[in-house]
């Protein structure tokens, strides 16, 4: 996805987030509810983390260096990745610390219709935020399921959001539902039960993103369509015998880096290898413009296969040290 696409996705969170926080805190003050207290650490959390998320976006922009060669756009993975840890840490954590606090010493909720408006308010601003952030994810979704398309995307922005988007929604109703029982039982008890609910619902959430930022974070190959498109265009070339290795990995969503192992007939000449390289550097990255490295190593397939099993038998050969060295 394009990044203003995830711009777009983040600021609308943001400014829904942005303006229900502080309401979320009034309300909680007035009427002494854990549950929207709750809520109320759920939109801060929140839009902090949209603000990670687009400073991500703006380091992962930084050129290249000497530190950096490949350049930054895995720093984008990586506060994704924070984000995930925050809502687990603060959003989660303070939720249902909160819930166990009103559960040991309960009081009842004063001004329940206060909180009702609010939440109802709520609503409004996360279901707007909630839906910028579903149209944007369904373009580039593709064929299948959505957790298929979550799980192949390489854009953490746009599935971050819609997963806060979604535990915000399922946190009001969780709000709404303990609030509610809480006044009308006379049992402030179960307005904690909620605060804890609202929490299990965060806790959730981030171990799903943590989980999403992790395959990110270690490396993940572009999507296999593209490997076949690669694989397309090199055997067009009557010049190239066999491809010995294909590798891509995502550097970031849009920063495919590729690299390529190819054995050439015996019968090409020198200049002819290079005519074909260059033509194969320009074709690939004409038809795949998020492939902006690009690596070709001449090899004849025999040699390939006798350089990996020297490297396979040399970690063969370092596994019985490592063992008996713990």
């Amino acid at each position: 996805m394009p990044a203003h696409g995830s711009k777009k996705v983040i600021h609308a969170a943001l400014a829904g987030n942005s303006l229900i926080a502080v309401t979320k805190f009034a309300a909680a003050a007035y009427t002494g509810s854990s549950a929207m207290l709750s809520e109320a650490i759920h939109s801060v959390v929140d839009t902090g983390n949209q603000c990670l998320l687009l400073y991500g976006l703006r380091r992962a922009r930084q050129p290249a260096d000497a530190q950096h060669p490949f350049g930054h756009a895995r720093e984008l993975y990586f506060w994704a990745f924070i984000v995930a840890i925050l809502i687990f840490g603060l959003g989660a954590g303070i939720s249902i610390y909160e819930g166990l606090a009103k559960i040991g010493a309960p009081h009842p909720i004063t001004s329940p219709l206060v909180n009702f408006a609010v939440l109802a308010a709520a609503a409004l601003f996360e279901l707007a935020a909630w839906i910028v952030a579903f149209r944007e994810f369904r373009k580039v979704k593709g064929e299948g399921g959505y957790l298929a398309a979550v799980r192949r995307s390489k854009d953490p922005t746009v599935f971050t959001v819609l997963f806060e988007d979604t535990a915000a929604m399922l946190g009001l109703i969780v709000a709404a539902i303990g609030i509610a029982l809480a006044v009308h039982l006379d049992r402030p008890w179960i307005d904690g039960a909620a605060s804890i609910g609202i929490g299990l619902v965060l806790a959730v959430t981030a171990a799903l993103l943590a989980y999403e930022c992790k395959g990110l974070l270690i490396g993940e190959a572009a999507d296999p369509w593209v490997a076949a498109g690669i694989r397309r265009i090199i055997g067009e070339k009557t010049a190239i015998r066999a491809i010995n290795e294909l590798r891509t990995l995502h550097l970031g969503p849009d920063d495919i880096l590729l690299a390529l192992s190819v054995d050439f007939i015996d019968q090409v000449g020198s200049v002819e290898i290079e005519e074909t390289i260059n033509d194969l550097e320009r074709r690939i990255k004409t038809d795949y413009p998020d492939i902006r490295r690009l690596f070709i190593e001449v090899q004849s397939a025999e040699d390939h296969r006798e350089s990996l099993e020297r490297a396979r038998a040399a970690r063969e050969a370092e596994e019985p040290e490592r063992s008996g060295g713990i």
